[in-house]
């Protein structure tokens, strides 16, 4: 196995620090995902070697998830814009971002077929991501979020992680009740 992240690690952890993923198996995860059960398996296995979760893969290293999608997820995993196609709002287009945000003429987009919204193209991370985030508001908001980290400007990205850090340590706190 290769060791090196790929980017359906990131979305896997990211699915994994929702109130919804945090119940879910890696059998679950992968339905829930569009992603293989054996692809599942071995990104949880990349993501304990890179020490972002811990070696049972249960419990994702909020510290080092936090710092690997603020410093990393850019460079790893850069975005490249395309044309105008039909799509799931993204990045600054995407909830809570749109609201915060004035972005002029700018929108972005997952490309998908069921879309409602137009804007420039954005690939996800994992080609499944925009059927996925419609059964999780969070996981969506996660998805975006690390969309604006990939992409954004200095005042955007600021705000990408004061919202991470309210999904990350909820996530921890949940995980202290249940300890």
């Amino acid at each position: 196995m290769k060791t090196g992240m790929r980017p359906q690690d990131i979305v896997i952890l990211l699915k994994k620090v929702t109130p919804i993923g945090m119940k879910m198996n890696g059998k679950q995860l992968a339905e829930s995902l569009g992603i293989s059960a054996a692809e599942v398996s071995e990104s949880l296995e990349r993501s304990r070697i890179a020490g972002l979760i811990d070696n049972s893969k249960s419990i994702v290293n909020t510290l080092s998830l936090k710092d690997f999608l603020t410093y990393g997820l850019r460079y790893c995993f850069p975005v490249t814009i395309g044309g105008i196609v039909k799509g799931v709002p993204t990045a600054i287009s995407a909830s809570p971002f749109s609201n915060q945000l004035v972005s002029g003429e700018e929108s972005f987009v997952w490309p998908c077929i069921d879309g409602k919204s137009r804007g420039q193209a954005i690939e996800p991370l994992y080609p499944s991501v925009p059927n996925a985030v419609g059964t999780d508001t969070d996981f969506y908001k996660l998805m975006s979020i690390a969309d604006v980290l990939r992409m954004g400007r200095v005042r955007e990205r600021e705000l990408a992680i004061n919202e991470l850090n309210f999904y990350l340590e909820r996530y921890a706190r949940q995980q202290r009740e249940n300890c």
